[in-house]
């Protein structure tokens, strides 16, 4: 039985794959709008066939040799999608200049979003094969996608069509991107603001079983005793493992990983460590101790790897429709750092 749960993301990573590669040839539905891929998000499941059906190919191909390179790296496209769609808009993509200022700096990115370059690559190919035709957000969504495949997790159909912003806002992305100290009251407040519920911010927590963290944010974990009496147990080593790893004189810089067991891997680890007591980020573990409903859902998670995926796939794709440009107020970039 140890064996067969082990090789559970292998046969999920090769049933993803053929689904992608047969997504490729098999025909698809035409679009019924006639201005074609970059006339804004319509709610279909695929970018037309007709025209620019190397765009998926294309991606994928890019973050497959991503994540190849630094396994890491499919955390940081997914989390980029993440950042990007308390609006998804590429607004976060957006380089700061003499007369503007962007996303990057805020708070929740600033040391901590990564894999522009990856973007960049993708869209200087697809500009050449399709000019001005596949956004940068629908590049960003579509990335995260692959990354997950590519580590183990589920597949869906990408809704495309999304349109990239012409602004960029420091302060909302302060605002509304939750943070590593948030309670659930905190977190559940931002995700209901973008019409996503209780289930999906559990379930979309998820993500966070790949990844890392600097010490900085999880400092409040580091305080933390044996016996949480607000909670379950949290073992006295783990603490421990984590006051050692973040004592050196350049703890700011020190990355922890946010699943110590299957790190590089999708799976449902996260919940498992949750109810151990082994969440790294406060904003993780509070999910099991900060409130009952929570808890149940990270306890179906963690007992039940398809039911997380079947929800994670769900709740993407609802977040991926949040904030989508359309008409005058947001265009297809030729370069994702710049308007054009």
């Amino acid at each position: 039985m140890g064996m067969m749960m082990n090789l559970l993301p292998v046969f999920s990573l090769l049933l993803n794959l053929v689904l992608i590669l047969c997504a490729k040839v098999m025909p698809r539905g035409m679009s019924s709008n006639s201005e074609g891929y970059g006339g804004g998000f319509s709610g279909g499941v695929d970018l037309n066939e007709s025209v620019c059906p190397e765009a998926e190919p294309i991606i994928f191909s890019w973050v497959q040799k991503a994540v190849m390179d630094d396994s890491r790296m499919a955390a940081s496209l997914l989390r980029l999608h993440f950042h990007d769609c308390f609006g998804c808009d590429a607004s976060v993509l957006l380089d700061d200049t003499e007369n503007f200022v962007g996303e990057k700096t805020a708070a929740p990115n600033l040391n901590s979003l990564r894999g522009f370059e990856i973007i960049d690559a993708i869209k200087a190919e697809l500009e050449s094969v399709c000019p001005q035709t596949v956004s940068c957000a629908d590049i960003l969504a579509t990335a995260a996608r692959d990354s997950v495949v590519l580590s183990g997790g589920p597949s869906w159909d990408v809704q495309m069509g999304r349109r990239d912003s012409l602004s960029a806002s420091k302060t909302v992305a302060n605002n509304n991107i939750p943070g590593p100290n948030s309670t659930v009251p905190m977190l559940l407040a931002k995700f209901q603001n973008l019409g996503l519920g209780l289930r999906d911010m559990v379930a979309l927590s998820g993500a966070h079983t790949m990844g890392k963290a600097r010490c900085s944010t999880f400092s409040a974990r580091l305080q933390g005793s044996s016996e949480n009496p607000n909670g379950p147990f949290t073992p006295l080593d783990f603490i421990e493992s984590l006051q050692q790893l973040c004592s050196g004189s350049d703890s700011s810089a020190t990355l922890a990983h946010l699943d110590l067991v299957t790190p590089a891997t999708f799976d449902n680890q996260y919940y498992v460590n949750l109810i151990s007591g082994e969440g790294l980020l406060p904003s993780d573990q509070v999910l099991v101790t900060g409130d009952d409903r929570t808890r149940k859902i990270v306890e179906a998670y963690a007992e039940d790897l398809f039911f997380f995926f079947d929800d994670f796939k769900n709740s993407m794709i609802k977040m991926g429709s949040i904030g989508i440009g359309t008409g005058t107020d947001s265009e297809i970039r030729t370069n994702c750092r710049t308007i054009n």
